[in-house]
Protein backbone atom coordinates (compact mmCIF):
# COMPACT_ATOMS: atom_id res chain seq x y z
CA UNK A 1 0.00 0.00 0.00
CA UNK A 2 1.57 3.44 -1.20
CA UNK A 3 2.15 6.10 1.65
CA UNK A 4 -0.60 8.92 1.52
CA UNK A 5 0.47 12.53 1.51
CA UNK A 6 -1.50 14.61 4.04
CA UNK A 7 -4.10 17.03 2.04
CA UNK A 8 -6.75 18.94 2.54
CA UNK A 9 -10.48 17.43 3.41
CA UNK A 10 -13.55 17.30 1.04
CA UNK A 11 -15.82 20.24 1.11
CA UNK A 12 -18.57 20.47 3.68
CA UNK A 13 -20.98 19.17 1.32
CA UNK A 14 -18.84 17.86 -0.95
CA UNK A 15 -17.24 14.59 -2.82
CA UNK A 16 -13.77 13.76 -3.81
CA UNK A 17 -13.04 13.07 -7.60
CA UNK A 18 -10.05 12.61 -9.60
CA UNK A 19 -10.76 13.73 -13.41
CA UNK A 20 -8.29 13.18 -16.11
CA UNK A 21 -8.08 15.32 -19.16
CA UNK A 22 -8.20 18.76 -19.10
CA UNK A 23 -9.46 20.09 -21.94
CA UNK A 24 -11.96 22.77 -22.86
CA UNK A 25 -14.33 20.46 -21.13
CA UNK A 26 -12.41 18.76 -18.64
CA UNK A 27 -10.91 22.04 -16.85
CA UNK A 28 -14.27 23.67 -17.24
CA UNK A 29 -15.71 20.66 -15.32
CA UNK A 30 -13.10 20.75 -12.69
CA UNK A 31 -13.74 24.44 -11.87
CA UNK A 32 -17.55 24.00 -11.65
CA UNK A 33 -17.10 20.78 -9.39
CA UNK A 34 -14.62 22.92 -7.18
CA UNK A 35 -16.79 25.82 -6.99
CA UNK A 36 -19.47 23.56 -5.73
CA UNK A 37 -17.32 22.31 -2.96
CA UNK A 38 -15.68 19.32 -4.13
CA UNK A 39 -12.49 18.61 -3.89
CA UNK A 40 -10.81 17.59 -7.34
CA UNK A 41 -7.63 15.90 -8.13
CA UNK A 42 -6.79 16.23 -11.65
CA UNK A 43 -4.59 14.71 -14.06
CA UNK A 44 -3.90 15.50 -17.71
CA UNK A 45 -0.81 14.92 -19.95
CA UNK A 46 0.06 18.37 -19.92
CA UNK A 47 1.71 19.88 -17.33
CA UNK A 48 0.21 23.30 -18.11
CA UNK A 49 -2.99 22.36 -18.21
CA UNK A 50 -2.39 20.93 -14.93
CA UNK A 51 -0.85 23.89 -13.19
CA UNK A 52 -4.04 26.10 -14.47
CA UNK A 53 -6.70 23.65 -12.78
CA UNK A 54 -4.16 24.20 -9.61
CA UNK A 55 -4.69 27.65 -9.36
CA UNK A 56 -8.39 26.89 -9.46
CA UNK A 57 -8.06 25.03 -5.97
CA UNK A 58 -7.55 21.69 -7.63
CA UNK A 59 -4.97 19.25 -6.16
CA UNK A 60 -2.38 18.17 -8.72
CA UNK A 61 -1.05 14.64 -9.65
CA UNK A 62 1.19 14.61 -12.61
CA UNK A 63 1.01 10.62 -12.95
CA UNK A 64 -2.39 7.89 -12.70
CA UNK A 65 -0.57 6.75 -9.93
CA UNK A 66 0.09 9.76 -8.20
CA UNK A 67 -3.50 10.85 -8.99
CA UNK A 68 -4.73 7.33 -7.61
CA UNK A 69 -2.68 7.48 -4.51
CA UNK A 70 -4.29 10.92 -3.86
CA UNK A 71 -8.32 9.73 -4.12
CA UNK A 72 -9.57 7.69 -0.98
CA UNK A 73 -11.13 4.60 -1.39
CA UNK A 74 -13.66 3.90 -2.75
CA UNK A 75 -12.34 5.98 -5.15
CA UNK A 76 -14.10 8.04 -7.99
CA UNK A 77 -12.49 8.81 -10.96
CA UNK A 78 -13.46 10.88 -14.33
CA UNK A 79 -12.07 10.82 -17.88
CA UNK A 80 -12.67 13.46 -20.19
CA UNK A 81 -10.09 12.45 -22.47
CA UNK A 82 -10.51 11.91 -26.82
CA UNK A 83 -12.80 8.92 -27.88
CA UNK A 84 -11.36 5.89 -29.24
CA UNK A 85 -7.27 4.42 -28.11
CA UNK A 86 -7.11 7.78 -25.78
CA UNK A 87 -9.70 6.27 -23.50
CA UNK A 88 -9.20 1.79 -23.90
CA UNK A 89 -5.28 3.30 -23.11
CA UNK A 90 -6.32 5.08 -20.38
CA UNK A 91 -8.82 2.50 -18.55
CA UNK A 92 -6.31 -0.07 -19.23
CA UNK A 93 -3.41 2.14 -17.19
CA UNK A 94 -5.89 2.20 -14.01
CA UNK A 95 -7.71 -0.52 -14.08
CA UNK A 96 -4.06 -2.02 -11.80
CA UNK A 97 -3.99 0.57 -9.86
CA UNK A 98 -7.70 0.84 -8.73
CA UNK A 99 -8.93 -1.38 -6.23
CA UNK A 100 -13.04 -3.49 -5.99
CA UNK A 101 -15.67 -1.11 -5.68
CA UNK A 102 -13.60 2.18 -7.40
CA UNK A 103 -15.76 3.52 -10.34
CA UNK A 104 -14.59 4.97 -13.32
CA UNK A 105 -16.91 7.37 -14.92
CA UNK A 106 -16.36 7.78 -18.49
CA UNK A 107 -17.64 11.96 -20.14
CA UNK A 108 -16.50 11.78 -23.67
CA UNK A 109 -18.04 11.14 -26.91
CA UNK A 110 -17.50 7.48 -26.53
CA UNK A 111 -20.01 4.90 -28.93
CA UNK A 112 -22.20 2.82 -26.92
CA UNK A 113 -20.86 -0.62 -27.36
CA UNK A 114 -16.84 0.26 -26.74
CA UNK A 115 -19.25 1.53 -23.27
CA UNK A 116 -20.62 -2.02 -22.82
CA UNK A 117 -17.10 -3.48 -23.30
CA UNK A 118 -15.46 -1.32 -21.33
CA UNK A 119 -18.24 -1.89 -18.39
CA UNK A 120 -17.73 -5.81 -18.51
CA UNK A 121 -14.06 -5.80 -18.61
CA UNK A 122 -14.02 -3.65 -15.24
CA UNK A 123 -16.68 -5.48 -13.92
CA UNK A 124 -14.11 -8.37 -13.90
CA UNK A 125 -11.79 -6.69 -12.02
CA UNK A 126 -14.42 -5.62 -9.41
CA UNK A 127 -14.58 -2.09 -10.60
CA UNK A 128 -17.48 0.03 -11.65
CA UNK A 129 -18.04 1.71 -14.82
CA UNK A 130 -20.64 4.79 -15.28
CA UNK A 131 -20.89 6.08 -18.87
CA UNK A 132 -22.23 9.97 -19.05
CA UNK A 133 -23.27 11.71 -22.09
CA UNK A 134 -22.27 15.12 -21.48
CA UNK A 135 -23.67 17.97 -23.16
CA UNK A 136 -22.60 21.25 -22.79
CA UNK A 137 -19.56 22.72 -24.66
CA UNK A 138 -17.34 25.55 -23.52
CA UNK A 139 -20.88 27.02 -22.04
CA UNK A 140 -21.19 24.32 -19.46
CA UNK A 141 -18.97 26.39 -16.43
CA UNK A 142 -21.64 28.84 -16.75
CA UNK A 143 -25.05 26.90 -17.59
CA UNK A 144 -23.84 23.50 -16.72
CA UNK A 145 -23.70 20.39 -18.05
CA UNK A 146 -26.82 17.75 -19.25
CA UNK A 147 -25.47 14.45 -18.50
CA UNK A 148 -26.99 11.22 -19.74
CA UNK A 149 -25.73 8.38 -17.26
CA UNK A 150 -26.25 4.93 -18.04
CA UNK A 151 -24.53 2.10 -15.70
CA UNK A 152 -25.48 0.95 -12.34
CA UNK A 153 -27.97 2.37 -10.69
CA UNK A 154 -26.38 2.25 -7.07
CA UNK A 155 -23.44 3.71 -8.81
CA UNK A 156 -25.06 6.47 -10.12
CA UNK A 157 -26.93 6.95 -6.75
CA UNK A 158 -23.31 7.40 -5.04
CA UNK A 159 -21.89 10.16 -7.30
CA UNK A 160 -25.14 11.91 -7.49
CA UNK A 161 -23.81 14.87 -5.96
CA UNK A 162 -21.36 15.40 -8.55
CA UNK A 163 -24.14 14.62 -11.35
CA UNK A 164 -26.13 17.78 -9.06
CA UNK A 165 -23.00 20.14 -9.35
CA UNK A 166 -22.28 19.98 -13.15
CA UNK A 167 -25.78 19.72 -14.14
CA UNK A 168 -28.33 22.99 -13.83
CA UNK A 169 -31.48 21.58 -12.27
CA UNK A 170 -33.12 18.78 -13.92
CA UNK A 171 -29.92 18.48 -16.24
CA UNK A 172 -28.89 15.09 -15.32
CA UNK A 173 -30.50 11.54 -15.25
CA UNK A 174 -30.00 8.05 -15.31
CA UNK A 175 -30.92 6.82 -17.88
CA UNK A 176 -30.39 2.62 -18.32
CA UNK A 177 -27.48 -0.32 -18.19
CA UNK A 178 -23.91 0.08 -19.45
CA UNK A 179 -24.17 2.05 -22.68
CA UNK A 180 -27.11 3.84 -22.25
CA UNK A 181 -25.68 6.83 -21.69
CA UNK A 182 -23.54 7.33 -24.45
CA UNK A 183 -26.29 5.59 -26.55
CA UNK A 184 -28.55 8.39 -25.76
CA UNK A 185 -25.68 10.82 -26.07
CA UNK A 186 -25.14 9.35 -29.51
CA UNK A 187 -28.64 10.37 -30.91
CA UNK A 188 -28.73 13.44 -28.87
CA UNK A 189 -25.96 14.34 -31.07
CA UNK A 190 -27.30 13.23 -34.21
CA UNK A 191 -30.46 15.36 -33.85
CA UNK A 192 -28.19 18.28 -33.29
CA UNK A 193 -26.60 17.40 -36.68
CA UNK A 194 -30.05 17.93 -38.63
CA UNK A 195 -31.09 20.80 -36.07
CA UNK A 196 -28.01 22.62 -37.52
CA UNK A 197 -28.56 21.90 -41.15
CA UNK A 198 -32.21 23.15 -41.00
CA UNK A 199 -30.52 26.81 -39.47
CA UNK A 200 -27.61 26.50 -41.98
CA UNK A 201 -30.23 25.88 -45.39
CA UNK A 202 -32.75 28.46 -43.94
CA UNK A 203 -30.13 31.20 -43.57
CA UNK A 204 -28.63 30.29 -46.43
CA UNK A 205 -31.35 31.45 -48.57
CA UNK A 206 -31.97 34.49 -46.46
CA UNK A 207 -28.21 35.52 -47.10
CA UNK A 208 -28.94 34.44 -51.14
CA UNK A 209 -32.15 36.62 -51.10
CA UNK A 210 -32.92 39.60 -53.00
CA UNK A 211 -33.86 41.65 -49.73
CA UNK A 212 -31.35 43.52 -47.95
CA UNK A 213 -32.08 41.37 -44.35
CA UNK A 214 -29.94 41.63 -41.11
CA UNK A 215 -29.59 37.93 -40.47
CA UNK A 216 -28.18 39.02 -36.60
CA UNK A 217 -31.79 40.65 -36.29
CA UNK A 218 -33.65 37.29 -37.34
CA UNK A 219 -32.17 34.99 -35.29
CA UNK A 220 -32.86 37.43 -32.33
CA UNK A 221 -36.47 37.87 -33.27
CA UNK A 222 -37.10 34.22 -33.87
CA UNK A 223 -36.33 33.52 -30.24
CA UNK A 224 -39.09 35.55 -29.18
CA UNK A 225 -42.34 33.51 -29.73
CA UNK A 226 -41.31 31.36 -32.75
CA UNK A 227 -41.50 27.91 -32.77
CA UNK A 228 -37.94 27.22 -34.25
CA UNK A 229 -36.60 29.30 -31.01
CA UNK A 230 -33.63 27.40 -29.48
CA UNK A 231 -30.47 27.86 -27.78
CA UNK A 232 -28.56 27.66 -31.41
CA UNK A 233 -30.54 30.44 -32.31
CA UNK A 234 -29.56 32.77 -29.79
CA UNK A 235 -25.80 31.35 -30.97
CA UNK A 236 -26.32 32.36 -34.20
CA UNK A 237 -27.18 35.80 -33.22
CA UNK A 238 -24.03 35.91 -31.34
CA UNK A 239 -22.06 34.43 -34.48
CA UNK A 240 -23.62 36.62 -36.80
CA UNK A 241 -22.89 39.90 -34.71
CA UNK A 242 -19.25 39.72 -34.50
CA UNK A 243 -18.81 39.01 -38.08
CA UNK A 244 -22.59 39.11 -40.35
CA UNK A 245 -21.26 37.88 -43.59
CA UNK A 246 -18.80 35.13 -41.61
CA UNK A 247 -16.17 36.02 -44.01
CA UNK A 248 -13.72 35.02 -41.71
CA UNK A 249 -15.15 31.10 -41.14
CA UNK A 250 -14.15 28.49 -44.24
CA UNK A 251 -17.51 26.34 -44.62
CA UNK A 252 -15.43 23.24 -43.44
CA UNK A 253 -17.60 21.40 -40.78
CA UNK A 254 -15.80 18.27 -38.82
CA UNK A 255 -17.79 15.45 -37.13
CA UNK A 256 -16.42 13.95 -34.42
CA UNK A 257 -18.22 10.74 -34.73
CA UNK A 258 -21.27 10.68 -33.14
CA UNK A 259 -23.62 11.43 -36.38
CA UNK A 260 -22.34 8.48 -38.22
CA UNK A 261 -22.70 6.13 -35.73
CA UNK A 262 -26.11 7.25 -35.57
CA UNK A 263 -26.88 6.99 -39.02
CA UNK A 264 -25.21 3.46 -38.54
CA UNK A 265 -27.45 2.61 -35.63
CA UNK A 266 -30.74 3.34 -37.90
CA UNK A 267 -29.55 1.34 -40.83
CA UNK A 268 -28.75 -1.52 -38.20
CA UNK A 269 -32.79 -0.76 -36.90
CA UNK A 270 -34.49 -0.78 -39.98
CA UNK A 271 -35.22 3.38 -38.52
CA UNK A 272 -35.90 5.67 -41.82
CA UNK A 273 -33.68 8.58 -40.25
CA UNK A 274 -32.96 10.88 -43.69
CA UNK A 275 -33.16 14.46 -42.20
CA UNK A 276 -29.94 12.86 -39.86
CA UNK A 277 -28.32 10.72 -42.77
CA UNK A 278 -28.66 14.04 -45.10
CA UNK A 279 -26.84 16.34 -42.13
CA UNK A 280 -24.37 14.27 -41.87
CA UNK A 281 -23.21 14.04 -45.76
CA UNK A 282 -23.68 17.76 -46.21
CA UNK A 283 -20.62 17.72 -43.89
CA UNK A 284 -18.60 15.53 -46.23
CA UNK A 285 -19.58 17.56 -48.60
CA UNK A 286 -18.16 21.02 -46.97
CA UNK A 287 -14.74 19.65 -46.85
CA UNK A 288 -14.34 19.28 -50.34
CA UNK A 289 -12.49 22.32 -52.13
CA UNK A 290 -14.36 20.65 -55.49
CA UNK A 291 -16.41 17.91 -56.17
CA UNK A 292 -15.45 15.09 -58.12
CA UNK A 293 -19.05 14.00 -58.56
CA UNK A 294 -20.52 17.56 -59.20
CA UNK A 295 -17.76 17.36 -61.95
CA UNK A 296 -19.36 14.57 -63.70
CA UNK A 297 -23.14 15.41 -63.52
CA UNK A 298 -22.28 19.01 -64.90
CA UNK A 299 -20.57 16.90 -67.91
CA UNK A 300 -23.21 14.58 -67.95
CA UNK A 301 -25.71 17.16 -68.41
CA UNK A 302 -23.63 18.57 -71.56
CA UNK A 303 -23.80 15.17 -72.58
CA UNK A 304 -27.19 14.29 -72.63
CA UNK A 305 -28.59 17.62 -72.85
CA UNK A 306 -26.47 20.53 -74.60
CA UNK A 307 -26.48 22.42 -71.57
CA UNK A 308 -23.73 24.74 -71.05
CA UNK A 309 -20.70 23.70 -68.27
CA UNK A 310 -18.28 26.40 -66.42
CA UNK A 311 -14.72 25.67 -67.06
CA UNK A 312 -11.82 26.44 -64.36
Amino acid sequence: MRNRRPRAGKGASGMELGLIGLGRMGSNMAQRLLEGGHRVVVYDRDPSAIEAVKTKGAAAAHSLEELVDELTAPRALWLMVPAGEPVTETIKALAPLLAPDDVIVEGGNSYYKDSVARAQYLHDKGIHFLDAGTSGGIWGLKEGYCLMVGGQEKVFRRLEPVFKTLAPPDGYAYVGPSGSGHFVKMIHNGIEYGMLEAYAEGFELLHASSYDLDLRQLAGLWNHGSVIRSWLLELTERALESDPDLSSIRGYVEDSGEGRWTVLEAVERDVPAPALALSLFARFRSRQNESFGAKLIAALRQEFGGHRVKRE
